[in-house]
């Protein structure tokens, strides 16, 4: 495994792992900082959705708490050009990408259809259907080969894609014939695991006999496993296979192994299927804790943590604000984005609905 920094804090690149701690050293101390202010963001803004949740001002919504290390590290690594297919969870990847926290919010509310415009940022519509974006990933990788996109050389042309997914997912027949299809294509993607121990309340143990990062051997993947708590690990990583995608090297396997601190979903009581200590051992090795330790001994001052303090509870407060001053969407938008012409049905079911809601209304 890959690993950069350790818990407490320590930074050393063991000899095998040579040409990562190359990237990480032409990294400057405003990069290290960006990660670290993202992590911190992100955690904070995860907090407050939670409660947001509970106070019945979202539908739902899905924490990604102790996954930051992966997310931050692993999205600033992808190029200006790449594509990004996520699943439900990197909420982290999208601030790296210029996704608003608030259309994330919406997203959950159920104000808005998607959140966000995948052809602006790159960043694509989460999927809630398992394993459905890995297919669509490599569905685009191919097509950016076959459009001449990969390995020419030209770093204002060539473009690679990356899809998340979780060790869950892995199960699920759609990841297979990705890795198939990515392989005899040869397309220029990474497929990028975050292996948080628990598919819902299924242990990954319970998921699968070898580790994930091997899963794609068999279909001709060559595959890594990084510490997903190590920032550093999963932007070196991420960056480095990147470029070979890009570059026409195929595709490439990343399993981060992290963990899910918090709950499935706001639906979920973890407490039911984990064990407190589980969750202790993990909490000691927070990917923003240890990071904020290897700050520290890189001469980062106090002020600096409190000014992301701080900015942390702004953004709360901000987010809190604007949850709450979201009106509620017409009913017609239901039917009106279904399909991009009108159609009889939608419009008898338009109809109908709305009939039944003037006669409601004649009864209050």
């Amino acid at each position: 495994m890959l690993q950069l920094l350790a818990p407490d804090g320590t930074y050393g690149v063991p000899k095998e792992y040579a040409q990562y701690g190359a990237i990480i050293d032409s990294l400057g101390e405003d990069q290290l900082k960006t990660f670290y202010r993202d992590m911190a963001r992100i955690r904070r803004f995860d907090i407050e959705a939670i409660a947001l949740q509970r106070q019945g001002q979202l539908g739902l919504w899905v924490p990604a708490i102790g996954q930051e290390g992966a997310q931050i590290g692993s999205g600033y690594a992808v190029g200006p050009n790449d594509h990004i297919f996520p699943s439900y969870r990197e909420h982290g990847v999208a601030i790296t990408h210029g996704v608003e926290l608030m259309s994330i919010l919406k997203m959950m509310r159920g104000v808005n259809h998607g959140g966000w415009n995948p052809e602006e940022t790159r960043y694509h519509l989460y999927s809630i259907v398992l394993g459905a974006q890995v297919l669509h990933a490599v569905g685009y990788a191919m097509g950016v080969k076959f459009d001449g996109l990969v390995g020419t050389g030209d770093k204002d042309k060539d473009l690679a894609v990356i899809s998340y997914f979780g060790d869950g997912a892995t199960a699920e027949g759609d990841v297979s014939e990705s890795l198939l299809f990515a392989a005899i294509n040869d397309a220029p993607i990474v497929f990028f695991i975050q292996n948080n121990q628990w598919a819902i309340s299924s242990p990954v143990s319970k998921q699968t006999r070898v580790p994930l990062y091997l899963r794609g051997s068999g279909f001709g993947v060559q595959g890594m496993r990084v510490d997903g708590n190590d920032v550093l690990a999963c932007y070196a990583a991420t960056k480095l296979h990147m470029d070979q995608a890009r570059a026409g090297q195929g595709p490439y396997l990343i399993e981060a192994l992290t963990y899910r601190v918090g709950a499935h979903t706001t639906s979920d009581d973890p407490s039911k299927y984990r064990e407190d200590a589980e969750v202790e051992y993990w909490k000691a090795r927070d990917p923003i804790e240890r990071f904020e330790k290897f700050l520290r001994r890189q001469g980062v001052q106090d002020s600096f943590f409190e000014e992301v303090k701080l900015a942390g509870d702004e953004l709360a407060a901000e987010i809190r604000a604007q949850t709450f001053a979201l009106g509620i969407p017409p009913l017609e938008n239901i039917f009106d984005h279904v399909y991009t012409d009108t159609h009889p049905d939608i419009e008898n079911q338009k109809a109908w609905l709305k009939a039944y809601e003037e006669a409601m209304g004649q009864h209050e």
